[in-house]
């Protein structure tokens, strides 16, 4: 039996923050497998909400 481990891409400069456009510095995996990207700037204000959710948040 062979398991697989999905890994998500590490941000580049054509990642977009999903809330004003700006360059992605974080991305927070939701718990259904969706996904958010953010600059830093909304990163430090949704940070909280998304640790409540239990989202994965990558940097």
């Amino acid at each position: 039996m062979t398991t697989t481990t999905l890994t998500r891409p590490e941000l580049t400069a054509a990642d977009r923050c999903d809330r004003c456009g700006a360059a992605a510095q974080l991305r927070a995996v939701l718990r259904n497998g969706g996904e958010l990207l953010f600059c830093g700037h909304h990163g430090r204000e949704y940070e909280a909400k998304l640790k409540e959710l239990e989202a994965d948040i990558q940097r």
